[in-house]
């Protein structure tokens, strides 16, 4: 681990962070990681509803975001590009789970799928506001995560979904009409939860992968 990574998670802004892992401090990069770990964990639940996908998702947007960092130009904030590479990896992840459903469907006529609310019922991140949230269909959830769990503008979370702001709102209001309004004050603290021992489980595997690049 980095001895400074404190320090430097709390100072160090996202650009200088990044200008620095391009000219080789790759250690810097558990940084990153660390600080959006949150973030990207609740967006994944939020479109795979389930825990192993979403960490295996994390783990492959984290390193193809490093593999392509020479990319990323400052026209939108890190946090928006980030945002975006997790999202497309969930999707991916998600139309190759649908590609081996049918295909188990297909060959043993037996239909192995499950609700989105059902696989995201567990014990670990089992409360009521989880559930609520699972509920909601899946424009109307991610958009919701983005915007009221991790507080993504308007104007990001259209770019992180590359749909039009008018609908980044109007899929917001309808989530909160389907969502109950005892629910409101109970979410930030308690919605998809990324504990620290998932933390440094997929920070230990990204950073091996990157420091063992050329």
């Amino acid at each position: 681990m980095i001895g400074q990574s404190v320090s430097l998670a709390d100072m160090t802004p996202d650009g200088e962070l990044i200008q620095r892992i391009k000219t080789g401090e790759k250690e810097l990069f558990e940084i990153i990681m660390r600080r959006y770990n949150q973030r990207m964990y609740r967006i994944g639940m939020s479109i795979l509803s389930d825990e192993a996908e979403t960490e295996d998702a994390m783990q492959n947007a984290y390193i193809s975001c490093y593999e392509h960092l020479h990319q990323f130009e400052n026209r939108s904030a890190f946090s928006t590009w980030l945002t975006r590479i997790m999202i497309n990896q969930c999707f991916e992840q998600k139309r190759k789970q649908k590609k081996y459903t049918m295909k188990v469907e297909n060959t043993d006529n037996v239909n192995t799928s499950a609700s989105p609310a059902t696989l995201l019922v567990n014990k670990e991140l089992g409360s009521v506001m989880e559930k609520a949230i699972a509920q909601l269909p899946e424009i109307y959830r991610t958009v919701f995560v983005l915007r009221e769990i991790e507080d993504l503008s308007v104007k990001e979370t259209s770019e992180a979904l590359s749909i039009e702001v008018p609908n980044v709102k109007v899929r917001l209001n309808r989530a909160k009409t389907m969502l109950k309004e005892s629910l409101s004050g109970y979410m930030n603290n308690h919605v998809y939860d990324f504990h620290l021992s998932k933390c440094d489980r997929i920070v230990s595997f990204v950073m091996s992968r990157i420091l063992a690049m050329p």
